[in-house]
């Protein structure tokens, strides 16, 4: 017997907004400091303006944006102190975890090893949102190797601040790319090795060169 097929739910037209929203924010098609209206994303995403208004509010409330009334939302730009607690708790989290995933079961080194591959296809065309989500998903990976669920949830936390940031540096320093996919196989294969100190050199050499870089880029 057939087991009943799944009702997908439409989103909602303020859900679509967030989505709309959310992602130009993410890939940079609205930048820090671009004013938004909610006439103009009521048009590009074809609703009117009530859930314009409350997808906006709950874009408020992540920080991606701030409202003025009968104005629209400011797109804030990264500062200088996200970028700074945003990469600790990066170091803090990704060398406890990469420690913790020594030694790495065959299935966590075949994700890893699929995902350099991914971000490599996708620098090859030219996409950096897509090579900036591959870049994230390999040391998600990591983070959810180490097995602790809290730790998972934190990291998550930081998904849509690492996007942001990662697409900003790669337009400024598109060779951070190849650098980055030199580092990525450098943590693999001290994965490989079992060498979990090696590891956790190489994550906090990686994470330490993000760092520079990026504050190189905040404005």
């Amino acid at each position: 017997m057939s087991s009943p097929a799944v009702t997908q739910t439409a989103p909602t037209a303020a859900e679509r907004v967030y989505a709309h929203v959310k992602q130009g924010v993410l890939d940079r098609r609205y930048e820090g400091g671009v004013l938004l209206t909610e006439g103009e994303l009521a048009e590009a995403v074809g609703v009117s303006r009530t859930p314009v208004r409350e997808a906006l509010l709950r874009l408020e409330t992540e920080g991606l944006l701030k409202l003025y009334p009968k104005k629209g939302a400011l797109v804030l730009p990264v500062s200088a102190q996200e970028i700074a607690d945003v990469i600790e708790t990066r170091l803090l989290v990704e060398e406890f975890t990469v420690r913790r995933a020594v030694p790495a079961p065959p299935g966590l080194l075949d994700r890893l090893a699929a995902l350099v591959e991914e971000q490599r296809r996708h620098a090859a065309a030219g996409d950096l949102a897509a090579v900036m989500a591959a870049d994230r998903g390999f040391h998600a990976e990591i983070v959810r190797g180490a097995g602790n669920q809290i730790l998972c949830r934190l990291y998550d936390q930081l998904r849509d601040r690492q996007l942001r940031m990662g697409v900003a540096l790669l337009h400024a320093h598109p060779d951070r790319i190849e650098r980055s996919l030199t580092e990525h196989t450098e943590i693999l294969d001290a994965l490989r090795a079992g060498d979990a100190e090696s590891a956790a050199a190489a994550v906090r050499a990686h994470v330490g060169r993000v760092e520079a870089l990026v504050r190189g880029t905040a404005r």
